[in-house]
């Protein structure tokens, strides 16, 4: 199995709400084909194909030993274990992974080139998001993705090798030209790759919910969109109000639960 490498290159706005599902999602999917390396099954997936496009989501078990397994709760919700993993236990025990088709059935002629995306990578683990927000394929100069098409397979997809950063010349336009010749581009990700220690810090040692969201776009226009929930140990916890916003709630009628359930 393939863990790609950090991407340091990112364009980033702040998001504070949830964009509109563009169609119905489909759970526990298979995507149109598992392309980052060897050993990872398909399966599990949380899907729109709306548009002639196919999006896919899944969190999947990293730690301690890379495992084909999804935990998923048929919703689009997924159930992990809390902890660290890694050199220094600093990342999540759990990869989230995305798939990209722009062309699902073939007959459309769109490659990658010709659409934007946006990813949504939740970094609150409360019932709050904070999303770390932009576009993994062009927001990036050159990124480590597994580029490929409907015909391909795990042994025969395309990377540019880029260790994280914008890499060099040459790789960066191996990325731009595999932009531009597939329609299809998946990655597997661990939310400590992101981690800057300012903005976006990630703890993997503390029970929370993240939501992560990936959405294809034709000018300002969402053709596709897809989202999942990914608890981790006992999920997301009460957060401590401050007190004077506490006792006006209370004054007002309003205190309660701020503890979402997680799917049984």
């Amino acid at each position: 199995m393939k863990i790609k490498p950090q991407l340091v290159t990112l364009v980033v706005t702040v998001s504070a709400a949830m964009p509109a599902i563009a169609g119905p999602l489909l759970f526990d999917q298979n995507v149109t084909s598992v392309i980052f390396g060897s050993g990872n099954a398909n399966g599990a997936f949380t899907v729109d194909r709306s548009e002639g496009i196919e999006l896919g989501l899944r969190a999947k078990v990293r730690y301690p030993a890379p495992a084909n397994q999804f935990n998923s709760n048929g919703d689009g919700s997924y159930d992990h274990e809390v902890g660290g993993g890694g050199a220094g236990n600093v990342r999540a025990k759990w990869n989230f992974e995305w798939s990209i088709n722009s062309d699902l059935t073939g007959q459309l002629g769109r490659n990658l080139s010709q659409l934007s995306y946006r990813l949504q990578m939740d970094f609150n683990p409360g019932v709050g998001t904070s999303f770390l927000d932009f576009d993994p394929i062009k927001g990036v100069a050159c990124g480590d993705h597994s580029f490929g098409n409907n015909g391909s397979s795990e042994f025969n997809d395309q990377r540019t090798g880029c260790d994280g950063g914008g890499g060099t010349l040459a790789q960066q336009t191996a990325y731009a030209s595999f932009i531009a010749g597939n329609n299809l581009v998946q990655n597997s990700w661990n939310l400590d790759f992101f981690d800057n220690g300012s903005n976006w810090v990630f703890d993997p040692n503390l029970d929370g919910q993240y939501t992560f969201t990936l959405q294809a776009l034709q000018d300002s226009r969402v053709l596709a969109s897809t989202s999942i929930d990914v608890f981790v140990g006992q999920g997301p916890q009460t957060v401590p109000l401050p007190g004077t916003l506490a006792l006006g709630l209370l004054g007002l009628g309003l205190m309660g639960s701020v503890l979402r359930r997680r799917p049984n």
